[in-house]
């Protein structure tokens, strides 16, 4: 698919070490929130619970699978609210953790409901709420928090893709993310995107994982999703997450803390503004 430029279109780090030190040292700024709440979202197979596993695999330094996946389904897997902390060697936790939610699909008899992401990033959804594609969270839900503190609010929204489905993406998907990165932007909430299954979108990345930000096809696909959801294309970041890999290794991770280390970038920078 598509032909290499001869130098990457976008500079990779030369080795994984600044960007590592950098997400565990990292402390939020502002005394009033104690961790960085990073929401995932995107339509169902997207790769959401395995960027997650992605990420605490880097940390950890071998592939870990704790955000549960599904490699048959075609509905989501992921059913309630969930919050993951990553734990350090130390025992402490990394100062962000991210939140998984049920898949966006076509129809509003599944998946979840727009308006509930919306609640999410207000902080209003507790810990375990079970979603219902046919039903919103009310407030007089047991897992309606009437009350959030800075710390159950999202400080950073991250929509996730197939770099190969970008352009299969449906109006009514692309309908209802634009729904919510209208939301999220009114909260002035930070907005990036992940392209995930890089290797399945261009052969030549699955041949070089280090070809990712060479591809042409991969390139045009940033594009179609920034012109998609009005992302810009500096917001979105191309991964492998590990699905069919045993052990960790650095140029899939380069990709993954790249991604990250913006992530938390944007948080901050979120925070720093409030």
């Amino acid at each position: 698919m598509g032909w290499l430029f001869s130098k990457p279109w976008r500079t990779m780090p030369k080795n994984n070490e600044e960007n590592l030190e950098f997400v565990k040292s990292y402390q939020p700024q502002n005394k009033d929130v104690k961790h960085l709440r990073i929401l995932i979202h995107g339509q169902t197979g997207a790769g959401k619970s395995s960027f997650i596993n992605s990420v605490e695999s880097v940390l950890k330094g071998r592939v870990t699978n704790r955000a549960l996946t599904d490699a048959t389904s075609g509905r989501s897997f992921t059913e309630e609210y969930t919050t993951y902390k990553i734990q350090k060697e130390s025992g402490n936790f990394y100062s962000f953790f991210f939140n998984d939610t049920m898949g966006l699909e076509n129809d509003n008899d599944n998946g979840i409901h727009v308006e509930d992401i919306k609640l999410a990033l207000k902080g209003h959804v507790k810990e375990g709420y079970q979603f219902n594609p046919k039903k919103q969270l009310t407030k007089s839900d047991q897992h309606y928090k009437s009350s959030p503190t800075l710390d159950d609010r999202v400080h950073v929204l991250v929509s996730v893709c197939p770099a190969d489905k970008v352009s299969l993406l449906t109006d009514e998907v692309i309908k209802k993310m634009r729904d919510i990165r209208l939301a999220a932007s009114k909260m002035k909430i930070p907005h990036l995107a992940v392209l995930t299954k890089v290797d399945l979108a261009c052969p030549k990345a699955k041949q070089n994982i280090n070809n990712v930000y060479k591809s042409d096809y991969l390139k045009k696909q940033v594009e179609k999703f920034s012109e998609t959801l009005g992302i810009p294309e500096n917001c979105i970041f191309l991964v492998k997450n590990y699905n069919s890999e045993i052990e960790t290794n650095d140029d899939i991770n380069v990709l993954i803390l790249v991604a990250l280390r913006q992530m938390v970038n944007f948080g901050e920078d979120f925070l720093d503004n409030l």
